[in-house]
């Protein structure tokens, strides 16, 4: 959780924001969008009910004033209006306001479940929208290999090899920056640490192995401010995430496919999806390397696998007989 957050959220929010990151282990870009969700949540109220200047904009409102008393006197129906609110005024799509729904549902079971500080609890039996299946964009077979045969410029072999990381192990683009040079031992295993802190470990395969030891022959050594980290920035510091989304960018631009929706986590679906539809990896082993707590999570790439079938059956000359 970032300093802003703890300087900014009234202190009923930043016990909870304290527990979400402390104690269940969330990520702190999860506890950053719990707190937008929130700080949203409580702008509306205060807009709602006329506790906020009439001509100050939303999301100018200031909500140091919510305390544990305002909270208590939320009721279901405001919550419902709110949610209409995200999507009418917001704009707000299904999978935004599911997340919004269960940003609200964390805190206030944190209030009354966790500490009894409520006895009452207004999202008991809220439902989150219902998200429509969206199958994962992903690459093609032809398209990856275009990514990596245009890596080029000073940072070629590091940026090769965060290619590769993507594209044979499926990370989280949190999961690559995050890597040490001690978490890869000397049988080319790697550990990684995903959602939740928890832990697994993944196979580097002869291509990883290989982008690696390039990579590793022209890291910087001298000057780093993290000497652990693996993937170094220009700044001669860890990489950061939005660095990793900047340069993933880059080369998609290169090979025609920016603004297209691709990203670096669309490299992890693309990952998912070849081992899936070529590698022939079954769906457990593949939950495995994707780090999903949840086998229906996985189970997504099984219907992409569906859905080429079925646009393979219906290009048969005679499927409108």
């Amino acid at each position: 959780m970032s300093y802003k957050i703890l300087k900014e959220a009234p202190p009923v929010i930043r016990e909870f924001l304290s527990y979400t990151g402390n104690i269940k282990g969330r990520s702190d870009l999860t506890v950053d969008e719990y707190y937008r969700d929130l700080r949203t949540f409580f702008r509306f109220i205060l807009k709602d009910r006329g506790l906020a200047d009439a001509d100050t904009e939303i999301d100018d409102i200031d909500i140091s004033s919510v305390d544990l008393e305002m909270v208590r006197t939320v009721t279901f129906s405001e919550i419902l209006l709110f949610l209409n609110y995200c999507k009418d005024e917001r704009g707000n799509n299904a999978a935004t306001r599911s997340r919004k729904t269960s940003s609200l549902k964390d805190f206030f079971n944190y209030l009354t479940v966790k500490t009894h500080m409520l006895s009452y609890n207004p999202t008991e039996g809220l439902e989150a929208p219902k998200k429509g299946k969206k199958l994962p964009k992903y690459l093609t077979l032809e398209d990856s290999l275009k990514l990596l045969e245009a890596v080029d410029g000073e940072f070629k072999e590091r940026d090769y090899c965060i290619l590769v990381f993507f594209l044979n192990c499926g990370l989280r683009r949190s999961e690559l920056v995050g890597i040490n040079l001690s978490d890869i031992n000397s049988e080319n295993m790697l550990t990684v640490r995903g959602k939740g802190n928890k832990e697994r470990n993944i196979y580097l395969n002869p291509a990883c192995v290989k982008a690696l030891q390039g990579y590793l022959k022209v890291r910087p050594v001298n000057g780093i401010s993290d000497k652990n980290a693996l993937f170094i920035s220009r700044k001669n510091c860890r990489i950061t995430g939005k660095g990793v989304y900047h340069m993933v960018n880059h080369y998609l631009e290169k090979i025609g496919l920016g603004n297209q929706g691709y990203s670096p986590h669309k490299l992890r679906h693309t990952a998912a999806t070849l081992m899936y539809q070529k590698g022939g990896v079954d769906i457990r082993t593949l939950q495995a390397i994707l780090g999903h707590s949840n086998l229906g999570t996985t189970q997504i790439y099984t219907h992409i696998a569906d859905e080429q079938i079925q646009k393979g059956v219906n290009a048969n000359p005679l499927a409108n007989i």
